[in-house]
């Protein structure tokens, strides 16, 4: 886990998508957690352009959020298309 981020911020996107803030191994809370940091890191790389570090993070993070979709898609059709456009994501 990155460290800029607040334990409260965590425990605020846990609670609004993973049913709990205790439940941080919920799919959809996971998900919505990538989905936070991405937004975050594209923000910084807006400004820091030859960040190449923040930039191979951020591809990794599209990746593990791509892998968690497919895995929630393949197990609660629905849930995954209330998260996408409860989170605003194009897919």
């Amino acid at each position: 886990m990155a460290v800029y981020l607040p334990k409260e911020k965590m425990e605020e996107i846990f609670a609004e998508y993973g049913g709990s803030a205790k439940n941080t191994g919920s799919t959809e809370g996971q998900i919505a957690l990538f989905t936070y940091r991405i937004k975050e890191l594209s923000e910084h790389l807006k400004m820091h352009r030859k960040d190449h570090s923040s930039r191979k993070a951020l591809l990794h993070l599209v990746g593990r959020r791509k892998r968690k979709l497919d895995y929630l898609k393949r197990k609660d059709l629905e849930g995954y298309r209330a998260l996408i456009v409860k989170l605003g994501i194009r897919k």
